[in-house]
């Protein structure tokens, strides 16, 4: 096992998931990516291109929401990051922030990395969430690769 991936946001439960990843990746010598994702509504692009004058002042507000939500995706990433690197000195981790859907952004880049596996938590989906699907239940629908499902919600 070579790469391990694992996927974040300020959550308590995404750190203890990211925790059990570089857990994982320590015993086996492996390098942890930490993904972070972010999304920005597509509708609001083409809402953009329709507004004829006004394209210009809402294309910067745009960029700016865009530019927004990577930032704070990409700090969620080097923080937990940086967490791990503390536990685990000698750990090699990387912190990304990549827009799409989060289960989407680890199979993905699971794929890309030609990652050996992929943890996740286990975090209680509620409401529609429920409905929809969890984020741990749409990787394993799509894993190309093994699949570690941490146990977050332990009292």
């Amino acid at each position: 096992m070579k790469t391990i991936i694992t996927g974040v946001d300020s959550s308590q439960t995404a750190l203890a998931a990211a925790e059990k990843a570089a857990e994982l990746a320590a015993s086996f010598d492996a390098e942890l990516y930490v993904f972070s994702a972010y999304s920005i509504s597509s509708v609001v692009a083409m809402q953009t291109a329709k507004s004829g004058n006004m394209a210009v002042k809402t294309s910067d507000a745009y960029q700016r929401l865009a530019d927004g939500q990577a930032a704070a995706a990409q700090e969620a990433a080097e923080s937990v990051a940086a967490i791990l690197r503390n536990s685990w000195p000698t750990l090699q981790v990387k912190a990304i922030a990549v827009e799409g859907q989060p289960a989407e952004v680890l199979v993905q880049q699971a794929e890309h990395l030609n990652a050996d596996a992929i943890v996740v938590g286990n975090k209680k989906a509620q409401g529609l969430q429920r409905i929809l699907g969890s984020i741990s239940r749409n990787v394993a629908a799509a894993a190309n690769c093994d699949l570690y499902i941490v146990n977050t919600t332990r009292d």
